[in-house]
Parts: structure tokens; sequence; C-alpha cells
């Protein structure tokens, strides 16, 4: 069937938008105003679809939106800034199991399609549905519920074994198309398994790259769909979005120093082996660390999960503010895997007011470190881990970290005597220049606080 031209035109002013928001999301400065662009894109691309001539089903479409929106809009107002990691995974999953979807009415249907178009619908079906279930375990371990990594005897032959059947399946569907009932569920099962079994053994250190791997596959999956559906808007986005998270896979990948293929059949964990540490762990009082911070000339300050999770940054900004006042020079320096997906540790900031300016990645502070007279690291572990630079045998060994340990003195305000995602010990808190500060990171700044107002 030909659209009207009215529908096809905005479709194509809506996959514009898309394109326009999220070269906006590029820079944290313009991030939101690129947000409300995409989300008009959005709109207008929903407007047209209710717009084609003899579609049916309007009713039931407009009760699914007004039940998505809803449930959209109450969880989106609630959701916690610490919770938002999981929420992308289980917003992403939903993308993943909305194109595996469509996969499967179009192939329960059993109208007839061109082999290209039954190969892109398979693929799309693989895919979404591997995405839907990885991204389901991937909310489960960011939410605590799935507390530790399961890995199967023979993990990777398992993966294997899986892979090539869900792609046998479906070139037998391509074969064999219209494919019958049983194949097609037999296909489904297989795939929605795959990606259960693929992501259970994958650590909470690896998380990060997980979650941009399903982001790419989304918009992958949505993309083909939208070929076998003749939609060009989910075409684009599904172009976009899929690209976007194929390069973002690569840079997080980059950043651990590990190949994709690592991270997925080699996952992240403490072998018990490495280089033995000397030395031991030095506390230090909220006291001594203002006073420390206070008549510094430079302040490095990189943050963590715990200050994530202790909901501390806009306590870490108070105090900012007030070093900055007595003349102390802060900066702050975010890893790319630091928390639990990329940007975390921005969104943290931007929410409590850090100005962009102050905020450096990796690359851009690592050599300032030595003329810092204070790193201040708050909950961060693996990412400031000197052994990924000296320990052969150590799991995160060739993983670019911010040269903390460079710094004249450090201090790490920590919960407790823990390690890190990977399980491993971080050599930096056994160092002659680092001082620990154990307690929830709150209300340890809040104590540094109240002593950096006592000074003068």
């Amino acid at each position: 069937m030909t659209l009207p031209i009215y529908v096809q035109g905005a479709w194509f002013a809506g996959a514009a938008l898309f394109i326009f928001g999220l070269k906006g999301m590029s820079s944290p400065a313009s991030a939101r105003k690129g947000i409300v662009i995409a989300g008009y894109g959005m709109l207008i691309a929903i407007a047209a679809t209710f717009l084609i001539p003899g579609l049916k089903n309007l009713a039931l479409m407009a009760v699914a939106l007004a039940v998505g929106g809803a449930a959209a809009w109450i969880s989106g107002q609630k959701v916690k800034m610490t919770d938002m990691p999981q929420m992308v995974a289980i917003y992403n999953g939903m993308g993943g199991g909305a194109a595996a979807a469509i996969a499967a009415i179009e192939f329960a249907r059993g109208d007839a399609h061109s082999t290209v178009t039954t190969i892109l619908a398979v693929l799309g079906a693989l895919i979404g549905a591997v995405s839907f279930t990885g991204s389901c375990v991937a909310w489960a371990k960011l939410q605590g519920v799935l507390k530790k990594a399961i890995r199967l005897p023979a993990q990777n032959a398992v993966n294997v074994l899986l892979a090539l059947n869900a792609v046998g399946l479906g070139a037998a569907m391509v074969v064999m198309a219209p494919a019958q009932p049983e194949l097609i569920l037999f296909f489904f099962a297989v795939s929605l398994i795959l990606g259960l079994i693929v992501t259970l053994p994958i650590g909470g250190a690896d998380m990060p790259v997980v979650i941009s791997l399903f982001n790419a596959f989304t918009g992958l999956a949505v993309g083909f769909e939208g070929y076998v559906l003749g939609n060009p808007a989910l075409i684009i986005a599904g172009i976009v979005v899929g690209a976007a998270g194929t390069l973002l896979t690569q840079l997080m990948a980059k950043a651990m120093n590990r190949p994709l293929s690592n991270i997925l059949f080699t996952p992240l964990v403490a072998s018990g082996g490495g280089e033995a540490i000397s030395g031991s762990m030095k506390e230090v009082g909220a006291i001594d660390a203002a006073a420390m911070m206070r008549y510094a000339s430079k302040v490095i300050i990189v943050p963590g999960y715990g200050m994530a999770v202790a909901h501390a940054q806009h306590k870490v900004w108070e105090m900012t503010e007030i070093l900055e006042e007595a003349g102390v020079e802060v900066k702050f320096a975010i890893h790319p895997v630091a928390g639990r997906m990329p940007g975390h540790m921005n969104v943290l900031l931007a929410e409590a007011g850090v100005p962009y300016d102050k905020i450096f990645d990796l690359e851009e502070i690592n050599g300032e470190f030595g003329q810092a007279d204070v790193a201040l690291i708050i909950g961060a572990n693996d990412v400031v881990n000197p052994s990924a630079r000296t320990d052969k045998a150590s799991p995160i060994y060739g993983m670019p970290i911010l040269n903390a340990d460079q710094a004249q003195n450090v201090i790490v305000i920590k919960r407790g005597k823990g390690t890190g995602y990977s399980g491993v010990e971080n050599a930096l808190f056994y160092t002659d220049n680092c001082r620990m500060l154990y307690g929830d990171a709150q209300p340890m700044t809040g104590e540094i606080i109240q002593h950096l107002k006592t000074m003068g």
C-alpha cells in the first residue's frame, strides 16, 4: 500500500528530529534540549501513524499508548538518580522486546514477504529477543535482585550452541516461509534463552558495556523491523540508535582495555593471584581531611558509585563551593566506566549543579594529578587501582585508570574495606600517601563541610 504523502512527510520530519535530538545529546550543555527535540520527533511519528488510511485496532493502539505513557511518566517522576541505570536497562529491553513482538506477529500472520524482508524480520526477532532477556538480567543485577553472577559449566560452549541453534532455526524459517507455528515458537524460545544465558555470568564491573551493547542491539532490531513494516521513521531511528550504541560500546570496551568478546565470554572476576600488596590502610578523621583540602592549592575529586548510592552529590558540590571560596582550585575527574552506566557520574554531578567546565574525562585530567595536593576519591575503586598498570596477573591489568595515586595526598571516602565490582584488592589504599575516611559518603562529606566552615 502506498502511504499518503502527508504520512511519509511526517515520518521524515520525525526521523530528522531524532537525528537533531541525538546531536544535541552529544554535549551535557545541550542534552536536555536534544531529548526534548527527539521527543517531539516521536510525537509526530506516532500521530502520523494514526492517520494511515484503513488502519485497524485504533482503540487498542490508543489504550496501549495511554497505559505505556502513564507508566513511563509515573516511573520517570519517581525514579531515583541512583536507580537510573536499571531504568535505562529495562526500557532498552522493552524496545528489543517490542521489535521481537512485531516480528512474531508478522510470522504468525503468514503474509507473503520477499526473502530479504523475511531475513530482516528473523534477524530483528533474534536480536530483539536477546536484547529483551539480556536487558532484564541487567536490570535484575543492577536492582540487586540477582546479587551474583551465575556461570554454567562449559559456559562458552553453551553460548555457542544456543547461538548456532537460534541461527539455524532462523534460517529454517526463511527457507520454509511461511513457517509453522511450532518452528516460530521454538525459534523465539531459543533466542530468549540465549539472551539470559549470555548475560547471567557477566558481573557488575562489565555492566556499563553490556547496557550499551544491548542498546545497540535494540536499535538494530528496530531498524530491521522498520524495513519489514515499510516504516522509514523506524528504520532511521533504529539505525541511529544502533550506530550510537555500537560506537559507545566500543568506547566503553576501550576504556576497560578489554575486547567485547572478552567481556561477553570471559567475565571479569578476581583470580586470587597477582602481586602481593604491602603496607596497611591508614585512617583519617573528617577534620584532618577538611584541613588537607582547605589548605591545598589544587584538589581533584574522583566520584564513583559510592557517591551515587549515598546521594552525596549535592553535599560534594556544597563542599566544592566552600573550597573555591577559600581559593582552592577544584576539578572533577570522571572515568568512562565509573558508576553503572555510561555517563552516570556526569548526570549526578549535573543534577547537583556542578558546572560542565569543572568536569573532565580521563584523557583531559590524568596529567594533572601529579600537580594536585589532594585527590579525593568518593566511592570509586577499580578505576583508580594502580594494579591495572603493574600487575600482569590482575584481571584489570591494562585498563586505563585515573592517576589518583600520583597526587601528593589521597583521601578515600569508603563505606568499608571491601573490594570493588571486580573483586580485586586496591593497591592504592595501602600506599603511603593514601588515607581512608570510612563511612557513608553523604554524612562524611557533611562532617567535612562543618569543619571547613570553622577554618579561616
